[in-house]
């Protein structure tokens, strides 16, 4: 479970009119439901555990809820999988730890980000590092904030996001759900 997640989902999902949303949180984010609906979409935000496998760079996944038959039904959204979509979306955002890495090879890397790449998305955004799922949610939201106000400059919104979570984490405003601040430094 990924408390600031949901929050995070449902605050990006308030920005937007509710026509063009649909939110998916926790045992309803079944893989084979986000599956069967990402192709629809112009933006595809998964907020969730990723896990990136060095030893079997198609096999790294984004944790979804279980549920259903088949290799859809297992929770685990592989590369493998992604690979198989066709995409209409705009931006896919995959708000989890290390989602940026992969095998690196004479391709460039092997993983989640190129799996989207190849299904379709011009634009991935995700993380190089482990990543706090309180500042995460602060960040994230601050990003769509600006992509909306800035009419879908992607990198002009995530910079200013950026900006801001470095701002709020150097006044110490940002806390994990223990209540400790979170350091500057990724």
């Amino acid at each position: 479970p990924l408390p600031g997640a949901e929050l995070e989902a449902r605050a990006i999902g308030n920005l937007f009119p509710p026509e063009q949303v649909t939110t998916l949180t926790g045992r309803a984010a079944l893989e084979h439901t986000v599956h069967g609906l990402a192709a629809g979409r112009t933006i595809l935000h998964l907020a969730t555990h990723g896990v990136i496998r060095d030893d079997d760079p198609l096999g790294s996944l984004l944790a979804l809820a279980p549920g259903g038959d088949g290799p859809d039904g297992d929770g685990l959204w592989t590369a493998r999988e992604v690979f198989d979509l066709k995409l209409s979306a705009d931006l896919v955002t995959l708000s989890a730890c290390n989602t940026g890495l992969g095998k690196v090879n004479g391709d460039g890397v092997i993983g989640l980000s190129r799996a989207f790449l190849y299904a379709g998305a011009p634009s991935v955004l995700v993380s190089l590092w482990r990543v706090a799922d309180s500042g995460t949610h602060f960040e994230m939201e601050r990003f769509y904030r600006e992509l909306i106000a800035n009419h879908g400059a992607k990198a002009q919104a995530l910079r200013r996001a950026q900006l801001d979570t470095i701002a709020a984490l150097r006044a110490g405003r940002l806390a994990s759900e223990s209540g400790r601040a979170l350091p500057e430094d990724p």
